[in-house]
């Protein structure tokens, strides 16, 4: 590269910088004036910044930049003198015009070529604006902002500026420049360097906290030293009425100076070790305290382009949308924002796309033609909590109960009886869409779900509320930082874990009699419900703790529906840890996130509670849950246990719960496979099997049974839907004790079967 076109290659680069600040600039004084087409400030904002950028153009020859400017320049200058009134169209030719500007140098050759051709017809179309020789068009004028999240949000609908110009790609969301921190000069630091310095802040703060127990260990010291002090001060008084010789006496006198300046000494180096664990501690905290702010970013930097999408989405659609922020300065960790851009932009969307409703509509509902959608972002107890509400339709539960029944989700019967909670909570899962059809913008069943996903992967919770005709509310909860977890630290099989806060709905202690038996599972009374509960070390696979003489220490957890209390050796105390994530070489370990340090230096595992969920519904379905007896140790199940095996979730939930009711102890397995997987690995006194059943039927499995010498005394009952004489002597003839037909058994039949081959729960 000749020396020519390396300067002129650093002025585009120049360019570009100054390109990404005005355009930011336009699209939100646009914006504003869009709302206000005559309000002074904005109007002198924006045409200051068009100017700067026709100027800014002709330094670098790009005369295409230049002529876009100038347009756009005097349109903005015929509003500040009044000639003319800005308009919807006129604001989505200036924001066209925007993204021409910022493309127009773009490093992709590709982009800027595509800047270059929109140029001609943007000129024109402007001049004819401003000079009111053509109508402005109701139609949309920009192309929609490219989205953070492809495998989120699905692709944004294209609207071209004008026929003849291809569609330019609006500014994407600018990342802060030095200018925007005011009155602060600004370095940039790679954040892998921040990651580094947060770290070492984070280890020198945990061992400023050790000097604590040295303190502590001095000062036993000192009164060890008193105490001998005072025996030596006995053994003087003593001595003086013994008749001891001078030089025992001599002696004892040494040995009391000695211990004296002892004594002394330890007082001055103690006082100094606390002074100076003092300065310390304060400095590794400030220390701490500055690194970590340095990763803090205001929640505005997320939403410079998400007024601009909510805006042309709304357009692209017919409908008229603005996007009102609060709390835009509240400090959140940049990975967090990072994360937070592509599950808000898909909540955006949705509200702009399900709940806005068209201006005729809201016209009809006595509702201002221009809808609402607003966010709030505030802190609360070390969170982040973000409140997004639109003042739309909300949701028609008619309709919702109608996608669910047509998607065989649930029958009319049971969604007749669901609360509107439970009704919501079907939003939530993968693949669920209210629409029939699919749209540029919505339909596909990719949405709330991967939204939950992510705001999990934040270890944060989302709910929705919703009033009818009046909008709906969505409620975000994620940290404020992912490099430290305000944490219930407890004990489990006599080492430190930690609960994140966030997943905690409460903390309790359980007496014994609080402990009840329903469904052949141990539960408790908490909150007007009975709930769940599970050990912590069978979760874990720790050995047993300590037994618990009173009462047992009890963590309730909860995921949407699910709540169980987990059964702790001990509570230690709530902290703040600071994350170490663990080495990515041991993948992702079973019901763990990451680790941490205590204030002395003991490591400590931060506990994936939504993993914990998974891995309780998994002991549940296996039935290989144990009891906690009232000392809080496991206890192995007493009951007889009996394998249900069949493809029909229906059925095996049927009979689980038949045989959960009368005190057995059940598993399930989904076909012959599952089936003989587990009979193989578990002790069971009962197979109750279909027959028709994918990869091994049930005639299979029976027949597997019988050969084996360990399982062919095992009793097993086939319940088919087939009722003819022939099925019945397969299945007998394999080696089944006993037949039943779905078709005719009622509840009672199975459970006296049951108790005929293995007798009952007491037997």
């Amino acid at each position: 590269m000749t020396p020519d076109q390396m300067k002129d290659a650093s002025m585009l680069e120049l360019f570009r910088l100054e390109a990404e600040a005005q355009t930011q600039v336009l699209v939100q004084g646009l914006m504003a004036l869009e709302r206000n087409p005559t309000q002074a400030d904005q109007l002198e904002a924006c045409m200051r910044a068009a100017h700067s950028l026709k100027g800014a153009a002709r330094i670098v020859g790009l005369d295409a930049g230049v002529q876009v400017a100038h347009v756009m320049e005097d349109c903005l200058v015929g509003a500040q003198e009044s000639r003319l009134l800005l308009t919807p169209g006129h604001i989505d030719a200036l924001l066209a015009g925007t993204d021409i500007l910022l493309h127009i140098a773009d490093a992709q050759a590709e982009l800027a070529e595509q800047a270059r051709q929109g140029v001609p017809a943007m000129v024109e179309r402007l001049h004819e604006l401003v000079s009111g020789l053509a109508p402005i068009p109701p139609a949309p004028a920009a192309a929609l902002p490219p989205e953070p999240a492809k495998a989120v949000v699905e692709q944004p609908v294209s609207v071209p500026a004008f026929p003849s110009a291809p569609a330019i790609e609006p500014a994407p969301p600018r990342r802060p420049s030095d200018s925007d921190e005011a009155g602060e000069r600004v370095l940039r630091v790679t954040a892998e360097r921040l990651n580094q310095l947060l770290d070492y802040s984070s280890k020198s703060l945990v061992e400023s906290q050790r000097l604590k127990p040295l303190l502590d260990s001095l000062q036993r010291l000192k009164r060890v030293q008193a105490s001998a002090s005072r025996v030596l001060d006995g053994a003087r008084d003593a001595a003086s009425t013994a008749n001891l010789d001078a030089e025992a006496q001599a002696y004892l006198a040494d040995a009391r100076r000695l211990v004296g300046e002892c004594q002394q000494l330890l007082s001055e180096q103690i006082a100094e070790l606390d002074e100076f664990s003092f300065k310390a501690g304060q400095r590794a905290q400030s220390l701490y305290d500055t690194a970590l702010a340095c990763r803090m970013r205001p929640f505005s930097d997320m939403l410079a382009g998400q007024a601009r999408m909510v805006r042309d989405l709304g357009r692209s659609l017919g409908k008229s949308v603005h996007l009102d922020v609060q709390g835009a300065t509240t400090q959140v960790d940049r990975d967090v924002l990072e994360k937070l851009e592509a599950p808000l932009t898909h909540l955006l969307r949705n509200a702009v796309d399900h709940g806005i409703e068209s201006a005729d509509v809201r016209a009809r509902a006595g509702k201002p033609e221009q809808g609402c959608i607003q966010l709030l972002a505030r802190h609360h107890a070390g969170m982040l909590m973000l409140e997004l509400q639109d003042d739309g339709a909300g949701v028609d539960l008619d309709r919702l109960r109608t996608a669910i029944v047509r998607r065989q989700l649930s029958t009319e019967e049971t969604v007749a009886r669901l609360t509107e909670e439970e009704l919501l909570s079907f939003l939530f899962l993968p693949g669920f869409s209210m629409r029939e059809q699919v749209t540029e913008v919505s339909g596909r069943g990719v949405g709330l779900d991967a939204v939950q996903h992510m705001v999990r992967l934040l270890r944060g919770g989302i709910r929705m509320e919703q009033v009818s005709g009046q909008g709906a509310r969505f409620h975000l909860e994620v940290p404020l930082t992912l490099s430290v977890v305000r944490s219930l630290v407890v004990t489990i099989g006599g080492e430190a874990y930690a609960f994140p806060l966030a997943h905690i709905e409460r903390m309790r202690r359980l007496a014994p009699d609080e402990i009840v038996q329903l469904e052949g599972r141990q539960q408790f009374w908490h909150e007007g419900r009975h709930v769940g509960l599970v050990s912590a070390s069978q979760l874990l696979q720790r050995p047993d703790g300590e037994a618990t003489a009173d009462e047992i220490p009890v963590v309730v957890i909860r995921e949407r529906e699910s709540a169980y209390g987990v059964a702790v050796e001990k509570f230690i105390g709530e902290r703040t840890l600071v994350v170490v994530p663990l080495d990515a070489r041991l993948g992702k370990v079973q019901d763990v996130s990451a680790g941490a340090l205590l204030d002395d230096g003991t490591p400590v595992l931060i506990l994936d509670v939504e993993d914990m969920l998974r891995s309780v519904q998994k002991l549940l379905a296996t039935g290989r849950l144990e009891r906690i007896d009232p000392t809080g140790r496991l206890s192995g199940p007493a009951r007889k246990r009996v394998l249900v095996v069949d493809d029909s979730l229906t059925v095996r939930e049927l009979e689980r719960k038949l045989l959960l009711g009368r005190g057995y102890d059940v598993a399930v397995a989904v076909d012959g496979m599952d089936g003989w997987n587990a009979l193989r690995s578990e002790h069971f006194d009962l197979v109750i099997t279909d027959i028709d059943m994918p990869r091994m039927d049930g005639i299979e499995l029976v027949t597997l049974i019988r050969r084996d010498t360990r399982l062919q005394s095992l009793p097993v009952m086939v319940v088919s839907y087939k009722d003819r004489e022939e099925d019945r002597r397969r299945g007998l003839d394999a080696g089944a004790d006993y037949y039943l037909a779905k078709a005719s058994f009622h509840d009672e039949a199975l459970l006296d079967a049951v108790v005929d081959l293995i007798g009952g729960t007491h037997g």
